[in-house]
């Protein structure tokens, strides 16, 4: 076994920090984000796609999502994909074009999407606790097999630490304006 290279294991901790960025931006707030049909899947052309494979989706104004489908025989299921993926949006029918109106979001609910992305920032910091385990635990191994001295171990275990700590403060930081944001009236 080689000296372990702990770039690969911050490489790693940065990939979770960036999917719970990834899975805040299918949260809805307030106001109307593109992002917000990220999950929607439609049934085109014999196949299921994302619904940015089959249309142009902008935001026009702050509570307002327009999806321009170009192909005029999609609109159909185009529609009947947004209501049924249950992100509770009703879209308006205007020939090619779905305008979707962003409700404001009730006090409840709220509190709901703010206990969702607690939990998957919990999930992404377990992620990063198990990046540090294994950086650890391959670490016990180069030292064991002499790879590196007791030293070096110790050395590159409190910089794994360091690692990790930065990677849950940044957790810590996105959850914190993520909720600043669902909470904003």
């Amino acid at each position: 076994m080689a000296k372990p290279d702990l770039k690969t294991y911050r490489d790693r901790m940065d990939k979770a920090v960036s999917a719970l960025k990834e899975e805040f931006n299918g949260l809805r707030t307030g106001r109307a984000n593109a992002g917000l049909l990220d999950p929607v899947m439609v049934e085109a052309y014999g196949s299921t796609s994302p619904l940015n494979a089959v249309a142009a989706i902008s935001v026009p104004e702050p509570r307002m999502i327009s999806v321009n489908v170009w192909d005029k025989g999609m609109v159909v299921s185009v529609e009947k994909a947004i209501r049924s993926a249950g992100l509770g949006l009703n879209p308006v029918v205007d020939g090619q074009m779905l305008r979707i109106p962003v409700p404001p979001l009730t006090e409840e609910r709220r509190r709901d999407l703010a206990k969702l992305a607690g939990k998957y920032a919990e999930q992404q910091k377990i992620a990063v606790r198990n990046v540090r385990r294994d950086a650890n635990d391959d670490l016990k191994k180069a030292e064991k097999a002499s790879d590196i001295s007791q030293d070096e171990q110790k050395k590159m275990e409190a910089e794994v630490q360091k690692d990790t700590d930065a990677a849950i403060k940044r957790i810590d930081e996105a959850l914190k304006a993520k909720e600043a944001e669902i909470m904003q009236v």
